[in-house]
C-alpha cells in the first residue's frame, strides 16, 4: 500500500504543492549584498608600497617565519597539557623563546582570524566578518529541503535565507584596499613565500601571488585532503556529520586543488609533509636572502587522515578518532622540525623571528579534541573557540624559555615583524597590532586592556579579569570573572551589573569604529554545555 501510495500522480502533484506552499513562507534576504570597490584607496596603497622599496636595509633586520596551524586546540599538545600529544619541536620554539599563555585570535573560526593576521586590524574594520561563502541556496525550493530533510546538526540554516548574486560571491576575500603583510615585505625588497592554505578569497583578484607573495604553494579553500582518497598506508577517519561529507565530496576539486602559482599540480606525498618540504626548499634558494616565509599547514583540520606510521604512535588510544588526531598533530610537529632543522642547516635560526600558532581553538565538534578545561571550541566564542598555542622565538632579543600570561593578540604578529623588520604600517589604516617584542622586554607594558569580538549577532570583550559574551538576538548574557584560570562556568552578570554596564559602554566604543559585514552567513552552529544551549553565526 505505502509502495502504491509513493507513485500516485495524485500524491506527487499534492506533495509538490505542499512543498511550493511551504517554501512561499521561507523569509529572503535580497541585501543589498553589493561589495564596494575604492579604487582612490587602492591607488594610495599602490602608492606607498611604492614609496617602501628599499626603505630599510634588509641586511640588518630580520627574516620573518610564521608557521600557522589549522584548528588545534591548545590543550592537545604536551607545551600546554602534560596528557597532550609530544612535540617536541615545537618544545624547542618555546624553549628558544616565549610561550604565551593567554594568546587569542580574533575569530573563532579560521577564515576572518587569519585575515586580521595579515592585516594588523580588527577584520571587522573592513567586514570582513564571516568566513567566505562560495554557495549560498538557489531558491527557495533548495533552502527548504536541506532545512527540512538534511541533517546538518550541530549547524543549521541562517534565516532568513540570503539570494546573493554570483558576481558579489566572486568579490569575497580581502579588499583589495587593505595592506597586507606580505605585500609590505615584498615591497620592501624581501622574497616572500606562502606554502599552504590560503582561505582569503578565491577569485583571481585574491589569490596569494596577487596578494604579495612572488611563491605559493597550496590551496584556497579552507579545506583539501591530505593524501587521495584511499592512498595504501594512509589511515582515514570520517566523521558523520554534513561538513565533513562536503569536504570529502569537493576532493581535491576546484578551490581545495593543491598549486603552484596558481597552476594545478599533481601531489603524491602527505599534504603536511609536502608543505614543509616547499618550505625548506624557499629557504634552501633564499639563503642569501632576507625572506618572509609563511608555512600554514591544513594540520589538524579535517579530513582525519594520517601515514599509517603516526598513527601507529599511539597505540594506547583506543578511539579510532582520536588516534587518528593526535597521529596528524604529531606528523604536524615533524613537519615543522624539517623546517626548523633547514634553519639552523644554513645558520638562519639566530636571526629569524618566528611565530607559531593555531587560527583557532580546537573544534569540539570532530570529538577528537576537548580543548580541556576550556569551555567551547572552534565557531564559539568561548575561550575554547579564541585561545590559542602561540610562540615567539627571536634568540637575538628575547630570553629563552620564558612565559608570558598577559593576554595578546594574533593579530599582534604584523606589527611586531614590521617594527623588526623596520618597515612602516600605512598611516591611513588604524593599526590594532602591537610589537608584542616591545611588550615582552618592558613588564611594564600591557599589550591589550581589552580584546573585541563580533561576528553579527555575537558579541564579547575580554580584559584581565573579566570576560563578557552575549547574543544580541537570542537576549543571552554571560559574564564571567576569568581571572583564575579562564573558566567560563558561573555566570555573574546579576551579581555585578556596573561591571557589564562598564563593559557594554566600553564596547560600544569599539564597535562604532567597525563597518557592517560585506557578506552575510549561511550557517548557524548549535553549542550547549553547563546546561545551557547557544547559536553561533558562522
Amino acid at each position: 500500500m505505502i509502495k502504491e501510495l509513493a507513485f500516485t500522480p495524485k500524491i506527487l502533484l499534492f506533495s509538490a504543492l505542499l512543498i511550493v506552499a511551504s517554501c512561499r513562507t521561507i523569509e529572503v534576504n535580497k541585501g543589498p549584498f553589493t561589495i564596494p570597490s575604492f579604487p582612490e584607496r587602492i591607488a594610495e596603497k599602490e602608492a606607498y608600497l611604492s614609496s617602501i622599496a628599499n626603505q630599510s636595509d634588509t641586511k640588518q633586520y630580520p627574516n620573518v617565519l610564521i608557521i600557522l596551524a589549522d584548528d588545534l586546540g591548545k590543550h592537545d599538545i604536551s607545551i600546554y597539557d602534560s596528557s597532550g600529544v609530544p612535540v617536541p619541536n615545537i618544545q624547542s620554539l618555546a624553549d628558544a623563546g616565549v610561550l604565551f599563555t593567554n594568546a587569542f585570535t580574533s575569530s573563532p573560526v579560521c577564515s576572518p582570524s587569519r585575515a586580521a593576521l595579515f592585516t594588523g586590524r580588527y577584520q571587522q574594520r573592513y567586514g570582513f566578518e564571516r568566513q567566505p561563502m562560495n554557495r549560498y541556496s538557489r531558491n527557495r525550493l533548495e533552502y527548504f529541503f536541506v532545512d527540512r530533510f538534511l541533517n546538518v546538526e550541530p549547524m543549521r540554516l541562517k534565516q532568513p535565507m540570503a539570494d546573493v548574486p554570483g558576481s558579489e560571491i566572486k568579490k569575497q576575500g580581502i579588499p583589495a584596499e587593505e595592506i597586507l603583510l606580505s605585500e609590505l615585505f615584498q615591497h620592501a625588497g624581501y622574497q616572500t613565500a606562502l606554502c599552504g592554505k590560503w582561505h582569503l578569497g578565491n577569485d583571481e583578484q585574491f589569490i596569494p601571488n596577487r596578494r604579495g607573495f612572488d611563491f605559493h604553494y597550496g590551496f584556497y579553500e579552507a579545506f583539501t585532503l591530505y593524501a587521495e582518497e584511499n592512498t595504501k598506508g594512509i589511515i582515514e577517519h570520517r566523521h558523520d556529520y554534513f561538513a565533513n561529507k562536503h569536504i570529502w565530496r569537493q576532493q581535491r576539486k576546484t578551490s581545495s586543488a593543491i598549486r603552484v602559482n596558481d597552476s594545478i599540480v599533481e601531489e603524491n606525498e602527505y599534504l603536511t609533509f609536502a608543505i614543509a618540504r616547499e618550505s625548506v626548499k624557499f629557504l634552501e634558494e633564499n639563503k642569501r636572502n632576507p625572506f618572509f616565509l609563511v608555512s600554514a599547514f591544513s594540520a589538524p583540520h579535517t579530513p582525519f587522515q594520517v601515514p599509517e606510521e603516526y598513527f601507529n604512535r599511539f597505540p594506547e588510544i583506543e578511539d579510532h578518532n582520536k588516534r587518528v588526531y593526535y597521529g596528524m598533530i604529531s606528523a604536524l610537529d615533524d613537519a615543522i622540525g624539517m623546517i626548523l632543522r633547514k634553519l639552523a642547516d644554513l645558520q638562519l635560526d639566530r636571526n629569524t623571528l618566528i611565530f607559531f600558532a593555531s587560527d583557532n581553538g580546537g573544534a569540539r565538534y570532530t570529538d577528537a579534541t576537548d580543548n580541556g578545561p576550556l569551555t567551547g571550541g572552534k565557531f564559539t566564542q568561548f575561550e575554547g573557540g579564541i585561545n590559542i598555542p602561540m610562540i615567539i622565538s627571536y634568540p637575538s632579543l628575547l630570553k629563552s624559555g620564558s612565559r608570558y600570561a598577559k593576554q595578546v593578540a594574533l593579530l599582534d604578529i604584523f606589527s611586531t615583524a614590521l617594527g623588526e623588520a623596520g618597515i612602516d604600517a600605512f598611516d591611513r589604516n588604524e593599526i590594532d597590532g602591537v610589537n608584542l617584542v616591545e611588550k615582552i622586554r618592558d613588564p611594564d607594558e600591557n599589550p591589550h586592556e581589552y580584546l573585541y569580538w563580533r561576528t553579527e549577532y555575537n558579541k564579547a570583550i575580554r580584559s584581565s579579569k573579566w570576560k563578557m559574551i552575549w547574543n544580541t538576538r537570542d537576549e543571552q548574557l554571560f559574564l564571567y570573572d576569568i581571572s583564575a584560570g579562564n573558566q567560563e562556568i558561573y555566570n555573574q552578570a546579576e551579581a555585578y551589573p556596573d561591571v557589564v554596564k562598564e563593559l557594554l559602554e566600553v564596547y560600544e566604543k569599539w564597535e562604532n569604529q567597525m563597518s557592517e559585514p560585506l557578506w552575510p552567513g549561511v550557517m548557524e552552529y548549535r553549542f550547549e554545555e553547563h546546561g545551557i544551549e547557544t547559536w553561533w553565526a558562522i
